[in-house]
């Protein structure tokens, strides 16, 4: 297979050369690396949200729109299939870069991650890269700077010349696009925090609404969480069984029932407070090859209409 990196470069020279009509805005910084705005101060789009998870997933994922409905009314939802869910994810898609410098502050997700594969999750899929150029989707309320790029080319040992960063803010079309593409790779996340082989996921589908754009980056995490923990649906075919699949879904938390803003604000903000397990779709089905098929969590419909005030 080639480097994540490499197909994901060849989604950025898409986005930059369809920028127009993406409603993409391309920075050129002083070292020769790119800013690609996908909704900080570009409005955002749904197009250019579903060509960024496919950026994010280094080309190894199905991406798509369908129109569905949150409590009788008409909601757009994003869908994502993948056959490949260790690298497309995990090692790819998976929001774990923390990006902190004196003046910017956002999170890195990517196949840029497996060029410096120091996460507990490359160890546990047993990969990473070498490549010329960095690809690192950023979500921030602020584009990177020279420092930004600067340090993303120190951690992965390639040029500055070679460093992609597109950016958007969680509350933006695309970052609203983006969460909702977000619901398999949770579920594929959990179970490997469960302690099952993530090389034994055979294929990962999800979708979810795409929440309403907020006006601030802590009421958009609320959306987009919102939407996953009750309105995400996956569906896993898995080679080995376990007994720890009811744990997979959202629905295995004590807060349960609860909009995110509601469970944010009584670990008064700080993220850190914040139990990971609630990081989950609302359902999960997970069908083991040649064995079960488990069913486990449920939709709750009422949670959203109550979060997005529909």
């Amino acid at each position: 297979m080639e480097s994540l990196n490499r197909m994901a470069t060849e989604l950025v020279d898409e986005a930059i050369e369809f920028a127009d009509e993406l409603t993409v805005d391309v920075h050129q910084l002083t070292g020769d690396s790119a800013v690609l705005d996908f909704g900080v101060e570009a409005p955002g789009a749904i197009e250019a949200g579903l060509l960024l998870v496919e950026i994010q997933t280094a080309g190894l994922a199905t991406v798509q729109a369908r129109s569905g409905t949150v409590g009788g009314t008409p909601r757009t939802h994003v869908e994502l299939s993948t056959d490949q869910p260790a690298l497309s994810l995990l090692c790819a898609g998976k929001g774990g870069w923390e990006l902190v410098t004196d003046s910017f502050e956002g999170l890195g997700s990517g196949p840029a991650r497996a060029l410096v594969a120091e996460e507990d999750i490359f160890d546990r899929v047993g990969y990473a890269e070498s490549f010329d150029f960095a690809v690192l989707a950023v979500e921030s309320d602020q584009l990177p700077d020279e420092a930004v790029a600067q340090r993303v080319a120190d951690r992965t040992g390639v040029p500055e010349s070679g460093v992609f960063l597109p950016t958007y803010a969680a509350a933006s079309i695309t970052g609203s696009v983006v969460g909702a593409a977000r619901a398999a790779e949770l579920a594929v996340y959990r179970l490997t925090e469960l302690g099952y082989d993530p090389l034994d996921v055979l294929s990962a589908t999800g979708s979810a609404p795409v929440a309403p754009v907020a006006g601030d980056e802590s009421t958009a995490m609320a959306y987009t969480n919102d939407a996953v923990m009750y309105g995400g649906e996956v569906h896993l075919v898995v080679e080995e069984p376990f007994d720890r699949f009811d744990e997979v879904a959202s629905t295995a938390r004590s807060e349960y029932g609860d909009p995110f803003a509601d469970i944010f604000e009584a670990v008064d903000h700080d993220y850190a407070e914040l139990d990971r397990e609630l990081f989950a779709p609302a359902q999960v089905t997970v069908d083991v090859v040649g064995g079960e098929t488990h069913t486990v969590g449920e939709t709750a419909e009422d949670v959203l209409v109550e979060s997005y005030g529909l």
